[in-house]
């Protein structure tokens, strides 16, 4: 059972709490009051409490005296948008989310709905609050990566050296393998390596391209025709990563610049939320020949030759042979204000469920389908699921198909 707590004097918010559907807000003025409603809890009772940002100095007084004194209690902090130093005052003094000030009541009853399904995990004791957020792979996965490792690497030993040597002899300059910031399982952030498929200039590359086609946008402009642009500085398939699993959360940012990394690519949010933008208002040109990508790249792309570096991910730990693919730092950041943090608590993968279920819908398959099959793959996982997905994988590159 949850009570809801609202600390503040603002009389808009109050009103908008006050049409919650189907739940009672205790109002309360200052924070001894609200704690005193919180020790009054019932066996099982929990508390989810709004409290109203005020002066830094009198909040962190309140919200320490709240967290001190009261165990099984939620803070969520109404806020407008705060810096850096600022927010992280407020996350040491034990605030555990925000939510903007001017929420509407949806917005409010969303974030309880999250609270609520989640209150079992949220409120439990720290001791076994480790333990249930604490995802182990099992002893026979483990055992199983091990040794379908080990026989990968053995068998794919001779295309591998041939790989890295070709990959040298097209472009001397770069490294043989690239290594990306990856999420993997319980939110672990490892190194995941994949073979070098782009030319070590590609940025110098890509901008040559993108000035060559906007003089080309620039002539059709004085015909009087439609502007044409490139939507995306990344490319094609940097903006295809970006968008694929969706950013389905709203999260505070600071004002200091934060940048977005993923494979083979940096970016700026600020330059990302342009080229979003860009998306809706401009016309869509696909690069079809991408000159940041080698003749060696295409080929280890296309074959996925370009994965093998994995299985030394996965000999070390850090992936397994059937899970969630890991996901790139900004695209796991805009997954854990939701339900989709649940993905998280399986192993990370080198295949996956919705892989092999996107190849029998042709590759069409929505953000939210990939991230629901997430899911259910981590609730679901055992022996003989596994087994089904790496032979549909193993079937679908006999059948020459992407997975």
């Amino acid at each position: 059972m949850i009570g809801i707590i609202y600390l503040g004097n603002n009389p808009q918010t109050e009103e908008r709490l006050k049409y919650l559907p189907g739940r009672q807000v205790i109002f309360t003025k200052t924070y001894k009051e609200a704690a005193t409603v919180c020790s009054s809890s019932k066996g099982n009772e929990h508390f989810i409490l709004f409290y109203e940002k005020n002066v830094r100095a009198e909040d962190i007084t309140a919200i320490t005296y709240l967290r001190k004194n009261n165990k099984d209690v939620y803070i969520i902090l109404l806020t407008a948008a705060m810096d850096e130093e600022e927010r992280q005052t407020y996350q040491q003094c034990g605030i555990n989310d925000t939510l903007d000030i001017n929420a509407s009541v949806t917005d409010m009853n969303k974030k309880l709905m999250f609270i609520c399904n989640r209150e079992d995990v949220l409120f439990t004791r720290q001791t076994t609050k480790q333990k249930i957020l604490s995802f182990k792979i099992p002893l026979w996965k483990r055992t199983f990566d091990i040794v379908f490792s080990l026989i990968g690497l053995i068998i794919a030993a001779i295309p591998m050296i041939i790989t890295a040597i070709a990959i040298k002899i097209e472009d001397p300059k770069g490294p043989v393998l690239y290594k990306s910031k990856r999420v993997g399982t319980n939110y672990t952030i490892f190194d995941f390596l994949k073979f070098r498929s782009m030319y070590n200039d590609a940025d110098k590359r890509l901008k040559e391209l993108s000035k060559s086609n906007n003089q080309y946008a620039e002539h059709k402009e004085d015909e009087k025709e439609p502007k044409t642009v490139i939507t995306s500085p990344l490319g094609e398939e940097a903006e295809q990563n970006m968008f694929d699993l969706g950013m389905e959360s709203e999260m505070m940012i600071s004002d200091d610049e934060v940048m977005l990394v993923g494979d083979d690519f940096v970016v700026s949010e600020s330059d990302f939320s342009k080229q979003k933008e860009e998306d809706i208002n401009n016309a869509f040109v696909k690069i079809e020949n991408d000159p940041r990508i080698t003749k060696v790249g295409r080929f280890i792309r296309k074959t996925s030759i370009d994965e093998l570096p994995q299985l030394f991910n996965i000999l070390k730990g850090d992936m397994s042979i059937v899970g969630n693919r890991p996901l790139p730092l900004y695209e796991a950041e805009k997954l854990t204000a939701d339900s989709s943090i649940d993905r998280f608590m399986a192993p990370a993968g080198l295949t996956g469920l919705w892989q092999v279920e996107e190849r029998g819908k042709g590759g069409n398959m929505s953000a939210e389908e990939r991230k629901q099959l997430d899911i259910l793959y981590g609730q679901t996982y055992n022996f003989a699921l596994d087994m089904k997905i790496i032979w549909r994988t193993l079937f679908a590159f006999i059948q020459d198909e992407n997975v």
